[in-house]
């Protein structure tokens, strides 16, 4: 058994400067941003939603832009094996995260958990192996 839930949004953003990734996305969904640790802030930032709400990421890319899901599962290997099975491929498998692709074509991420209240929300998904 293992658990899974949409984590976040993350924003691919093909830009130079990721601030002005940042202003608009600030601007335009109402949401502050989160002071990015050092070492990250040149290519991410997080908005601050509310806390039973997905993170919502900006990440500068070199691709081309668009927005792709992160799933959060406490068994990685586990839950990328259901969706294998229901028709994702794997694209890569790194560290501590792997992105797959769904039939529909578009890629996704299965993380380790990003929010907070992962162990103790009732909403999130249980699945049987």
């Amino acid at each position: 058994m293992h658990k899974s839930r949409l984590a976040a949004l993350v924003i691919d953003s093909k830009v130079d400067d990721i601030e002005q990734a940042k202003q608009f996305w600030q601007s335009a969904l109402g949401y502050s941003c989160l002071e990015a640790d050092e070492a990250w802030q040149d290519r991410y930032a997080q908005l601050e939603t509310p806390n039973n709400q997905p993170h919502i990421l900006i990440q500068k890319v070199t691709h081309p832009s668009r927005v792709h899901l992160d799933i959060e599962t406490d068994n990685i290997e586990a839950e990328v094996k259901r969706l294998t099975k229901l028709g994702a491929k794997v694209i890569k498998v790194m560290p501590r995260w792997t992105v797959m692709q769904a039939p529909s074509g578009h890629n996704f991420c299965v993380v380790q958990p990003q929010r907070d209240d992962f162990a103790s929300d009732e909403q999130v998904n249980v699945w049987s192996e």
